[in-house]
């Protein structure tokens, strides 16, 4: 699970379809995406965080584990 980009998204108000939009994919791949059955790509890994997040590290975003640094 992707909890710290569950966490932000939260907190940004990015929701689940901003993310399925982003990156032209259905719902349930964006969900299997972020409970770590599937991985984003780099390039859409990139696309989010370019997108949504700007200021944080692609390594706090997309670890499988919860951190509390950004």
């Amino acid at each position: 699970m992707l909890w710290n980009l569950k966490s932000e998204m939260k907190r940004h108000g990015v929701r689940r379809a901003d993310i399925q939009h982003l990156i032209g994919c259905s719902s349930k791949t964006v969900d299997n995406k972020i409970a770590g059955t599937n991985a984003f790509s780099i390039g859409d890994a990139f696309k989010i965080r370019d997108t949504f997040f700007p200021s944080l590290r692609l390594e706090y975003l997309f670890t499988d584990e919860e951190t509390k640094d950004s």
